[in-house]
């Protein structure tokens, strides 16, 4: 089984929010794959089905950005799951200009305090990600109020604008890995 997980925050006040681009992606792939509604699983709302012959499972988090991990601990320990094959981490970056998108095969958190809980959760830091570029902070501002503050509608739009081709890019991790959707996807 795939496992997609989009990091964000509960609550309709960060719905809009540069920290929910994750769940953004999540909600997208549940539409574009017709795998019906999310249903709480735990800490976590969940959806799965089929997709081109990879069952897969997508992931929302209910933890809060901060905790994520808590959600995802238990894939760490089913049997035939592989952390660095099977599951797809996807975030916001404010490291990136919006629209920007990078897969990665693993590496550091890069200061993304969710991929730091996904990763102590999981004793790891050997799993894909995909980042999303939300804009970078102005240098004034608190790097905190910046992600969990809604995006300008010309970058929401942007960013939304990508939702179709991430769905494409997510199938081809699913079926040929993330060094494929990297060299195919990042820009």
């Amino acid at each position: 089984m795939k496992v997609v997980a989009g990091l964000g925050n509960p609550g309709t006040e960060y719905d809009a929010t540069r920290h929910n681009v994750g769940w953004w992606v999540a909600d997208r792939l549940a539409y574009d794959w017709k795998l019906g509604s999310f249903q709480r699983s735990g800490p976590a709302l969940v959806t799965e089905g089929t997709v081109g012959g990879n069952r897969v499972r997508i992931v929302k988090p209910t933890t809060f950005m901060n905790r994520s991990g808590a959600a995802l601990a238990p894939l760490g320990r089913l049997l035939d799951f592989q952390v660095p094959n099977d599951l797809l981490v996807v975030v916001d970056d404010a490291s990136l200009d919006v629209g920007r998108v990078r897969f990665r095969p693993g590496g550091s958190a890069g200061g993304h305090n969710g991929l730091k809980s996904v990763e102590g959760a999981l004793g790891t830091r050997d799993y894909p990600r995909l980042r999303i570029g939300v804009g970078r902070a102005p240098p004034d501002a608190d790097l905190s109020q910046w992600v969990l503050s809604p995006m300008p509608r010309e970058d929401e739009d942007r960013v939304v604008g990508l939702l179709p081709e991430l769905t494409e890019a997510v199938e081809l991790w699913m079926d040929e890995g993330v060094e494929v959707a990297m060299s195919r996807f990042n820009r």
